[in-house]
């Protein structure tokens, strides 16, 4: 029987069938496979529809174009064509089976006479199951309905097999527990542990892309659980491992590792904020000493700054998601060293010093109390109140966008008939500091600084 989900996601796309009804009225067999059928069953929304048929590249393209549709042959070394539809991606593939080197991910691809051969190439048993819109029928030679009713993650081959042959396999297992709350049964995760060292022949991009997805789902610290216990972490960000610090009974502290997951869970679901929360304590280890019978984690914010942006740029995050998440983690603590009340200054000063990530900051810092003393985190929360309240009675009162010094360098050359260079930078920090420290200052104000730091260059 199919899912009534599965149907509305059918009749609410009419050129799902308006396709499938070419291919079959043309002879050839075309059914719905992957993600589009298993979302589909979960009742999730999706814009990407995978297809599998009998039918080659050739025949797709001479069908689709001869009917008034525009493909793309991105994929056509895949044997995948590409159809565009109201914003919507359907990728047709013609019945394959996969060989691998040893050496490589990439499949020397072979076609194949029928479909069962096809699905037993697919990743995880819930995304080997096809629907055929034409009859109405699904089909699952795999048990993948039995196991996408109980939360499982299998495999349809051998999983020693289906992991070496293409080991990013294992980090998708780690994804899928994040944004499905799946679990791998126990041949399927003792397979991902003997086989992590494989994932070095993955490239990094692939990599960086499986972790993204993992980060931004409903449960991210169970993938992450996974993707560190397995051992997977260990070749990938071996950062996470060391966070694993061993509790000194006779110098108590958190739990460096359970907290970080505890702050990834609590934080926004956007990439950044999650990856803030991941690394905001990656220094400690590095940073730990004891001093009085005390624990403490020195400058751990500056050193994981830095710590962070090296990972990052080794998994080949763009620049400013690199600067972005380098600079929650440096600015994490900040809140917490106003305890005496926040001055005009003080609040001009992190809300410039946060520039776009300001939100962002916020909401990890909340996200960063996990103490179970309700007393000490509603006291904590008090505290955060205020800040966030200060934040705004200044930004009502000034427009913080445009903090600019009264006088422009250039208007500094001019004057002092300077050429550009670092005495027109310390000049203009000076005025910037000004303008922090003071708020709004008149522009005579400013040249009498600017004069004042002149004579002493």
């Amino acid at each position: 029987m199919v899912p009534k989900t599965l149907l509305s996601l059918i009749e609410n796309s009419e050129y799902l069938k308006t396709v499938s009804d070419l291919y079959s009225s043309n002879g050839y067999e075309f059914y719905l496979v992957g993600g589009a059928v298993r979302d589909g069953i979960l009742d999730i929304e999706t814009t990407d529809f995978d297809f599998t048929t009998n039918a080659s590249p050739e025949e797709s393209i001479d069908l689709l174009n001869n009917n008034g549709y525009k493909t793309t042959e991105i994929g056509r070394a895949f044997g995948t064509i590409e159809l565009q539809i109201d914003n919507n991606s359907l990728h047709i593939t013609t019945y394959r089976k996969d060989t691998y080197e040893n050496s490589s991910r990439n499949p020397s691809i072979e076609s194949a006479t029928d479909l069962d051969t096809d699905l037993s190439r697919r990743d995880f048993t819930i995304n080997s199951i096809a629907y055929s819109i034409d009859a109405n029928e699904l089909i699952d030679p795999f048990n993948g309905l039995k196991d996408l009713a109980a939360g499982v993650i299998r495999t349809p081959d051998d999983p020693i097999i289906s992991f070496s042959d293409d080991p990013l396999r294992m980090l998708r297992v780690c994804r899928f527990i994040s944004t499905h709350g799946f679990s791998p049964d126990n041949e399927t995760y003792v397979a991902i542990r003997d086989n992590t060292e494989r994932i070095k022949i993955v490239s990094t991009e692939r990599i960086r892309d499986e972790i993204s997805k993992l980060l931004i789902g409903k449960n991210p610290s169970l993938g992450l659980r996974t993707f560190v216990e397995s051992g997977l972490s260990s070749y990938i960000v071996p950062e996470l491992n060391a966070l694993k610090i061993e509790v000194d009974p006779n110098h108590h502290h958190k739990d460096v590792y359970e907290h970080t997951l505890t702050v990834v869970d609590n934080v926004s679901a956007t990439l950044v904020r999650r990856l803030g929360a991941l690394f905001h304590d990656i220094a400690k280890p590095n940073t730990k000493g004891i001093e009085n019978g005390k624990v403490h984690f020195r400058h751990h914010e500056v050193v994981g700054a830095k710590m962070t942006k090296r990972i990052l740029q080794e998994l080949k995050y763009d620049k400013k998601t690199i600067k972005d998440v380098a600079l929650l983690v440096e600015l994490h603590l900040r809140p917490h060293t106003f305890k005496m009340g926040w001055t005009d200054s003080a609040v001009r000063r992190y809300i410039v010093d946060a520039g776009t990530v300001l939100d962002d900051l916020n909401n990890l810092v909340r996200a960063d109390v996990t103490t179970k003393n309700k007393q000490k985190a509603q006291e904590i929360y008090d505290k955060l109140d205020e800040m966030e309240n200060r934040i705004k009675e200044v930004l009502e009162k000034e427009e913080m966008s445009k903090l600019r010094p009264p006088i422009t360098g250039d208007e500094i050359m001019e004057i002092f008939n300077l050429e550009p260079g670092p005495k027109v930078g310390l000049i203009m920090k000076a005025l910037y500091e000004q303008r922090i420290n003071e708020g709004e200052v008149s522009k005579e104000d400013a040249i009498k600084l600017a004069g004042d730091i002149f004579k002493e260059l």
